[in-house]
């Protein structure tokens, strides 16, 4: 089942955005962490790996959005959503796959595992701003090419 992203707001600012990238590459996330300050967002945690997300995130406070990687050590990127829709704080946040694992199958089992969208990797540096922007704005994005 597709998760909605209904009610977010489209006017949105998005330096007031908290976004945690769950991500064991330390080059990806730096890309991304450099796609996302290009954008406007000024506030960015990272995880590098699956295991206790849950608990880690925590202490984070709120996030308007979790970019998952799925290949990740101990725990992968599926098993780490389950945890974090598990808890309270995260049962209902945009959660969003960035995998190299970019297929149609892993598409669809993102869509079937709760995901709220997917971006295949490699990032495309011209794209994922864009794509970024219109999660926020609650526009569904699940682009695996």
């Amino acid at each position: 089942m597709e998760r909605g992203l209904a009610g977010m707001s489209t006017n949105h600012n998005l330096h007031d955005k908290n976004i945690l990238v769950i991500e064991d590459n330390v080059a990806n996330y730096n890309l991304i962490l450099r796609l996302l300050t290009e954008l406007g967002i000024d506030h960015c945690e990272w995880i590098s790996s699956g295991w206790k997300v849950a608990q880690e995130a925590d202490q984070l406070g709120p996030i308007d959005l979790i970019l998952l990687d799925i290949q990740l050590p101990y725990e992968d990127g599926f098993e780490a959503q389950k945890k974090l829709r598990q808890h309270p704080t995260f049962r209902d946040a945009l959660i969003i796959a960035v995998t190299a694992n970019a297929s149609e199958t892993y598409m669809q089992r993102a869509i079937t595992d709760g995901f709220n969208g997917f971006i295949g990797k490699p990032l495309d540096p011209d794209r994922f701003p864009d794509q970024i922007r219109r999660i926020l704005e609650g526009k569904a994005v699940w682009e695996w090419r």
